[in-house]
């Protein structure tokens, strides 16, 4: 038997150095960078925009794959149950990270034991929106309106759980109104409807409705995070509006399967590090509204682990739950 011990433990010595030599050469194949929600909406447009300079920078292919459906599970999942060979990564966000634990009951992956954080990659405020030529222009309006009118305001969402759907349940118990969610299959089909007049209102990730609002087709109302936005500065934060306290954002991060090399992390993790430092790729991330982040997978998985404390509570409150 101890014979035995010693030949493998010789067996597997010899095979560091094979292991290291294919990590170093990591990657020889193709990325999938999986996006666990529909194209368009704001995850979509992130991934699309980091996969090319990624690409470059690892000297190969990232193809980004739309795994939608289940709020994030579907994709989520899939990921989870990967190859921990660094060649498939997953959009990782607040929702399939740190709120769905809480929201199904039934949940085909765990998201703090089954993926390895490499970065966190994004920082959004939400805005407060009606569609344009509304007599509504501010917070206090809006709340009086709905106090008023109890079964007309509105509110579209990404579906249970979302950032959509949170946002505006917090300002709900803040400020007392009424307001009547409606969940969609996705942030697009939601924004479609509130462009369309069917839904009162949405407090959408900025990157999904700035086009919108630049063009004219939406009113902003206010933000939620603490600080104003500079993609649109003169729009008040909800603070500011009378909502003392508020500070409410979506954050985004990239993920790999548990058990991944961490040599091959640290690859993603100098690679993107590199990408959000550099000057041009910063202001075409700052254009979606997006703050830039970056740093450690440590850092990363801290955030998750505090979110999932933070909104799992904020779910539980709200008495939401899905099968």
């Amino acid at each position: 038997m101890k014979q035995l011990k010693k030949v493998l433990i010789s067996v597997a010595l010899a095979t560091l150095p094979l292991l290291a030599c294919a990590q170093d050469k990591w990657p020889t194949q193709p990325i999938t960078f999986i996006v666990p929600y529909p194209p368009g909406g704001p995850t979509d447009i992130m991934a699309r925009l980091i996969s090319v300079p990624l690409a470059k920078k690892l000297g190969t292919t990232v193809v980004v794959e739309n795994k939608a459906g289940a709020s994030g599970n579907i994709g989520s999942g899939q990921v989870a149950r990967a190859k921990p060979d660094g060649y498939t990564i997953l959009l990782a966000a607040s929702g399939n990270m740190s709120v769905n634990q809480t929201l199904f009951k039934n949940l085909n992956y765990d998201p703090i034991k089954d993926f390895a954080p490499i970065i966190q990659i994004s920082k959004f405020p939400l805005v407060l929106e009606v569609k344009a030529g509304s007599d509504i222009k501010t917070l206090q309006q809006y709340i009086d309106y709905a106090k008023a009118n109890p079964t007309k305001v509105s509110f579209g969402s990404a579906g249970n759980g979302s950032p959509q759907h949170l946002g505006p349940e917090l300002i709900a118990s803040m400020s007392g109104a009424p307001l009547q969610h409606i969940p969609y299959k996705g942030a697009s089909p939601a924004l479609n409807d509130l462009l369309g007049g069917q839904i009162f209102s949405m407090c959408d990730i900025m990157a999904g409705s700035i086009n919108s609002i630049k063009a004219g087709l939406l009113q902003p109302i206010a933000v939620t995070t603490k600080t104003r936005s500079p993609v649109l500065p003169d729009v008040p934060t909800m603070d500011e509006s009378g909502l003392k306290g508020f500070d409410y954002y979506a954050w985004h991060g990239i993920v790999v399967p548990a058990k991944t090399p961490p040599a091959i992390i640290a690859k993603y993790n100098t690679a993107l590090n590199e990408i959000f430092n550099d000057p041009e790729f910063r202001i075409r991330w700052e254009a979606i509204g997006s703050e830039v982040v970056g740093g450690t997978p440590e850092a990363f998985n801290a955030l998750i682990l505090s979110e999932a404390d933070r909104l799992g509570a904020l779910v539980k409150k709200l008495g939401v739950q899905l099968d």
